[in-house]
C-alpha cells in the first residue's frame, strides 16, 4: 500500500518533535536561501544510493560552498577555501545570490550521475528559477554575486577532486579486498567463513541498498579507505596510520581493536546480546515499558570496563534512569506505557537508513533544521551573544554540522576499514554452526561455539523436541542450536498485515530485523556509524544551542497504531518517541541498532565515545572560522591589524564564554593564554 512507501527517518524528522510546552506557531514564512538549498540537497540524497560517507562529504562540501559565499562579504569571518574579501551595496542580496550559485553548481556536479538525477537536477533548476536567478550564467569572471558563487563552487569542486575520496574514480576502493567469501543468508549457517574476526560480504538473490535502489550481485565494502579523505577538524594528533598488505589505513581517534573470538569473552557476549534482544520484538509478549523521559534517557557513558553493565542483557535497554522533572516546565514527564516489542521495533525502523533515507548525517541536518525552526529557539550561538538572522545562523550551523558529520565519516570508516569487523549475522550463524561452549559434558560442545542462555539460546535435544515441548517443530534438528528470536522475513507474506513474531528458530537461519533485500549494511560493523554520527551531532547541537535539552525540554514523534512500521505490521498501539536531551536521542539511535540486529554493544559504545570528542572538536574549529581566527588569530575587530582594540576586547570579555571571538584557544574562557596570543602577534596580520 502507499502508506508503506513512507520513510522512517524522513517522516520521523520532518514532522518530528512537537514539544508539549511549545505554542502553536508557524515556522518561518520564507526560509533562508541556505535552508532552501539544504532541503534540496536532502531530497536529492534520498533519491541517491545510500552512501553515508559520500553524503556526509556532500553535505559538508555544499555547506563550505555556502559558507564561503557568505563569508567573502564579511569583515571578520574567514572563508574556508576562498581568499576573497568583497563588499556590495546590498550585502544580503549579494549573499543570497552568491550562496545560490555556489550551492547550485556543487549540487549539479555531485548529483549528475545519481540514480535520482532525472528528478534531482530539474529540482535544482526549479529552485534557481523560483529564486529569480539565471541558472545559465556559469562565468567565474568578475565580482558579481553570481560569479562569486560560481568561484566558490569551483573551489569546492576542485578541492573535492584532490581530497582522497577518489571522486573522479566513482569512489571505488583502490586496494581493499575482503578476506572472507560472501555469506549466502538464504541458505542455513555460515560454512565458508575463514576469519571469524573479519568482515564478510552478503550475497542475496537481489540486493537493495538502504535507499531501496537495486544493486547488481552484492555490493563491495563501502569506503574502507575513507580514513585518507581530507577532514574538517581532525588533526595529525588524532591520527594513527596502520599498514596491511602493503597499504596504509588512516585511523583517527583510534578506539583500539574490537573483541576477538577466542581472546575476549565480550565477543560472544556482544553477539549473544544481539540474538537475545531479537527476542524482544514481539508486542504480544506482555512486557510493558514506560518509554517516556521519566524512565528512559539520562544515561552517562560508561568506561570500557563497564560495557557489559551498561546494557540490560536479558530485558534490553541501558542503565539510564530518566528524569524527575522537565527542566523547562518544572513538571514531571508524563509516563507512557507501551509494549516493549512495539518500542523496540519502532526504534529499529525509525533510526534505520530505511527506504529513501537521507542517511545518518542527513538525518541530523533535518533535526538541526527542526530545532532552528522551533519557536522556543533563540538563534544565539552557544545560547549567548547576538541574535543572528536566519541566513547567518544557517550557514554557520551548517558549516559546523557538515564538518562534524564529515569528520565522523572519516574517523568511523577509517576504523571500519582497518579493523574490518564482522556483522552479527555472520558471527551468530558461524558460532551456532560450531555448537555450544557452555557445557563440556553436554551435547554439541565446541569451545568456539555460542554460550547457552536458558530460554533464549539452547541446544535442541530429543527431550526438548517431544510433542508439546518448545522445540517440537525442530525435531529433525536435534543437536543444533536454537534461539528464541524474531522469526524472520520468511514468516511475512504481506508486510502491510503480517508480523513475523518471536519464537524458537534455528540459529543457523537467524535474520536481523531488516528488509530481506537489505539484511545488513555493506561495510564492517566496528565502530557503529550511527552511534558515532549521532553522538557527535548531539554534542554539537548542545554547543550550538547552548542547552543539552530539546526546545521545551521535550522532543516527540508520533508512531500511529498499524501505520508506521515498514518491515512488518505495527505498532500494535499508538507510540510516541520522546527525548529530553539531544544525547537521549543519540543513545536511542545507538541501542536501536542492537534491536535491529546490526550491531553488538562492542560496535556501539566506542563509536559514541569517538563522537563525543569529534562533535566538540568540529564546533571549536567552526567557531575559528566564524570569528576570523584562522587567517589572523587575535584580529578581533577585523582591521587586519592586532592592536589596542583587540586587547580591549580580550580584557572586556575576560572570564568564561561560549563561542566568543576573544576565546582564541577555544578553552571556553578568555584568559591569560588568549592575552598572550594577542600580545605575541601584535602588529599587522600580514
Amino acid at each position: 500500500s502507499m502508506r508503506r512507501l513512507r520513510t522512517t527517518c524522513i517522516a520521523g524528522l520532518v514532522a518530528i518533535l512537537a514539544p508539549l510546552s511549545a505554542p502553536a506557531q508557524a515556522g518561518p514564512a520564507e526560509p533562508s536561501v541556505a535552508r532552501q538549498w539544504n532541503e534540496a540537497m536532502l531530497s536529492a540524497i534520498r533519491m541517491d544510493f545510500a552512501r553515508p560517507t559520500i553524503h556526509a562529504r556532500n553535505l559538508y562540501h555544499t555547506s563550505v560552498a555556502m559558507w564561503d559565499a557568505w563569508a567573502v562579504y564579511d569583515t571578520v569571518a574567514d572563508p574556508f577555501l576562498s581568499a576573497e574579501r568583497l563588499t556590495a551595496d546590498d550585502v544580503q542580496a549579494a549573499r543570497n545570490e552568491a550562496i545560490s550559485f555556489a550551492a547550485y553548481r556543487v549540487l549539479k556536479h555531485r548529483f549528475a550521475r545519481s540514480p535520482g538525477a532525472d528528478v534531482a537536477l530539474p529540482a535544482f533548476d526549479a529552485l534557481m528559477d523560483a529564486l529569480g536567478y539565471d541558472k545559465a550564467f556559469d562565468s567565474t569572471v568578475g565580482d558579481t554575486p553570481a560569479a562569486v558563487g560560481n568561484r566558490c563552487a569551483e573551489n569546492v569542486i576542485t578541492y573535492g577532486l584532490t581530497d582522497g575520496s577518489n571522486e573522479a574514480g566513482g569512489y571505488v576502493n583502490l586496494f581493499y579486498e575482503p578476506v572472507n567469501p560472501p555469506l549466502l543468508p538464504d541458505f542455513p549457517g555460515n560454512p565458508k567463513l575463514l576469519d571469524v574476526n573479519r568482515w564478510q560480504p552478503l550475497a542475496l538473490e537481489w540486493f537493495k541498498d538502504q535507499a531501496g535502489i537495486e544493486i547488481g550481485e552484492y555490493p563491495e565494502f563501502l569506503s574502507p579507505e575513507w580514513g585518507q579523505v581530507t577532514p574538517f577538524s581532525l588533526t595529525k594528533d588524532d591520527l594513527t596510520i596502520y599498514t596491511r598488505d602493503g597499504f596504509d589505513y588512516w585511523v583517527y581517534h583510534d578506539p583500539g581493536p574490537p573483541p576477538q573470538h577466542g581472546a575476549d569473552d565480550y565477543y560472544k557476549w556482544g553477539f549473544e546480546q544481539v540474538s537475545i534482544w531479537s527476542s524482544h520484538l514481539d508486542p504480544a509478549d506482555g512486557v510493558m515499558w514506560d518509554v517516556s523521559p521519566a524512565s528512559i534517557g539520562n544515561a552517562p557513558l560508561p568506561d570500557p570496563a563497564q560495557y557489559a553493565d551498561y546494557y540490560d542483557l536479558a530485558d534490553g535497554g541501558d542503565w539510564g534512569t530518566g528524569y524527575d522533572i522537565n527542566p523547562v516546565t518544572g513538571k514531571p514527564y508524563e509516563p507512557q506505557l507501551v509494549p516493549r516489542g512495539d518500542y523496540a521495533r519502532i526504534l529499529a525502523e525509525f533510526w534505520a537508513d530505511g527506504p529513501d533515507s537521507e542517511t545518518p548525517p542527513g538525518h541530523w541536518f533535518v533535526l538541526l533544521n527542526y530545532v532552528s525552526d522551533h519557536p522556543l529557539t533563540t538563534k544565539q550561538l552557544g545560547g549567548a551573544g547576538p541574535v543572528l538572522d536566519d541566513l547567518e545562523w544557517d550557514v554557520k550551523t551548517y558549516l559546523a554540522m557538515g564538518g562534524a558529520m564529515h569528520d565522523v565519516a572519516i574517523a568511523s570508516w577509517g576504523v571500519k576499514g582497518w579493523y574490518d569487523y564482522l556483522r552479527p549475522i555472520s558471527a551468530i550463524r558461524w558460532m551456532a554452526d560450531q555448537g555450544q561452549s557452555s557445557d563440556p559434558d553436554g551435547p554439541s560442545y565446541d569451545p568456539a561455539g555460542v554460550r547457552l542462555h536458558d530460554g533464549l539460546i539452547e541446544v535442541v535435544t530429543v527431550e526438548s523436541s517431544l510433542p508439546g515441548e518448545r522445540h517440537e517443530h525442530l525435531i529433525d534438528h536435534v543437536g543444533k542450536i536454537a534461539i528464541f528470536a524474531w522469526r524472520g522475513h520468511t514468516e511475512i507474506t504481506d508486510p502491510d498485515v503480517d508480523t513475523a513474531g518471536v519464537g524458537w528458530i534455528l540459529a543457523e537461519n537467524w535474520w536481523p530485523y531488516q528488509r530481506p533485500t537489505f539484511v545488513t549494511p555493506p561495510f564492517a560493523g566496528y565502530v557503529s556509524g550511527h552511534s558515532t554520527y549521532s553522538r557527535a551531532a548531539a554534542e554539537l547541537m548542545t554547543l550550538i544551542t547552548g542547552s543539552p535539552y530539546f526546545p521545551g525540554g521535550l522532543g516527540e514523534f508520533p508512531c500511529p497504531q498499524n501505520d508506521f512500521l515498514v518491515f512488518e505490521e505495527g505498532p500494535s498501539v499508538d507510540v510516541t518517541l520522546q527525548w529530553a536531551k539531544y544525547n537521549d536521542a543519540s543513545d536511542q539511535c545507538s541501542v536501536s541498532r542492537i534491536w535491529g540486529g546490526i550491531h553488538p554493544g562492542a560496535d556501539d559504545l566506542p563509536g559514541r565515545i569517538m563522537g563525543s570528542v569529534i562533535g566538540p572538536e568540529a564546533f571549536d574549529h567552526a567557531v575559528r572560522y566564524y570569528n576570523g581566527q584562522v587567517t589572523c588569530p587575535g584580529d578581533l575587530d577585523g582591521s587586519d591589524d592586532i592592536g589596542f582594540l583587540d586587547l580591549l576586547t580580550i580584557l572586556s570579555t575576560w572570564g568564561p564564554c561560549t563561542a566568543c571571538a576573544a576565546d582564541l584557544d577555544g578553552s571556553g574562557a578568555v584568559d591569560f593564554v588568549d592575552l598572550l596570543m594577542v600580545l605575541s602577534s601584535w602588529g599587522p596580520c600580514s
